[in-house]
């Protein structure tokens, strides 16, 4: 099982969910505060059973929050992000090569966000 690492940024905390393996299979947006880059870590572990809407196909159907979106970005690699209930991103992930691997990416989202995973504060260092 992965851990979720609270780590400090430039303007304030993010978190990343990190993989068995070590690699960060999503990152969150930068927090002003511990309290709600905690809650924000509750919102991944509460929405990462959703459904996928997949942008980068003609014509897709547009799903309600909460929902992985994915999507190509500027270099054409694909992308995905994590919104609530509220349509905020609440977590986001690298770009893949291809449709498959960045939903192996979303997949391990799903496998590694659960109430049981551990939360590492680095933060305290």
């Amino acid at each position: 099982m992965g851990k979720f690492v609270i780590s400090a940024a430039k303007t304030g905390i993010k978190f990343n969910l990190v993989a068995n393996n070590g690699e960060i299979i999503a990152t969150s947006q930068i927090y002003k505060n511990k309290p709600s880059c905690k809650h924000g870590i509750e919102s991944v572990i509460k929405n990462a059973g959703v459904e996928i809407e997949n942008q980068t196909v003609a014509k897709y159907q547009a799903l309600p929050n909460p929902k992985f979106e994915v999507y190509k970005d500027k270099k054409g690699e694909f992308r995905f992000r994590l919104k609530a209930r509220n349509g905020q991103i609440i977590a986001s992930g690298e770009g893949y090569k291809d449709f498959a691997a960045c939903k192996n990416g979303i997949n391990s989202i799903k496998r590694n966000a659960t109430a049981d995973t551990k939360i590492v504060d680095e933060t305290k260092k």
